[in-house]
């Protein structure tokens, strides 16, 4: 392994914070809530206890079972696909690093409740009159996060870092 390439995969901390702190909150909310009890901490926003059997929206929620383990070997594959982009990566692609590791912390994060559980603990809640948000986690927010950064590096900082290396 050379030096760019440890230095790169320094990055896991970062996932591995992610993983923890999803754990960590998923456990306090699993422990002292009841499932679908809701407490209102903004007019627009819940904490609400869900569980999910299927992927992001609750997609195929109801399947009756195999999509637990479909979405487990998807979980699998990226995470192995995003470990060995960020291993691959030039010195100066900090950005795009940072997104690839949020990304794989929020993938491992609800992985770990998949294998466990067999379900993802859902418990933020968006709401405005009628309208609900799917709820979601720590997990997710840390995807959605990467994966917006993965668009800006895609629109805005690969030709500028192609340059800079070529």
């Amino acid at each position: 392994m050379n030096a760019q390439t440890r230095k790169n995969l320094q990055w896991l901390w970062l996932a591995l914070a992610v993983i923890l702190l999803d754990q960590w909150i998923k456990h306090i909310v699993d422990t002292h809530m009841f499932l679908d009890e809701s407490i209102d901490v903004l007019p627009v926003l819940s904490w609400t206890v869900a569980h999910n059997y299927g992927a992001a929206f609750s997609f195929l929620d109801n399947a009756g079972g195999w999509q637990r383990w479909l979405f487990t070997g998807i979980a699998v594959t990226v995470s192995a696909a995003l470990i060995a982009w960020l291993a691959r990566l030039p010195g100066n692609a900090r950005w795009l690093a940072c997104a690839l590791v949020l990304v794989l912390g929020g993938a491992l994060g609800n992985l770990y409740d998949r294998i466990t559980l067999g379900y993802v603990v859902d418990f933020i809640r968006v709401h405005y009159g009628d309208w609900n948000f799917p709820s979601f986690n720590v997990a997710d927010s840390s995807i959605t996060v990467g994966a917006f950064m993965l668009g800006i590096d895609a629109l805005f900082l690969e030709k500028h870092r192609e340059s800079a290396n070529g």
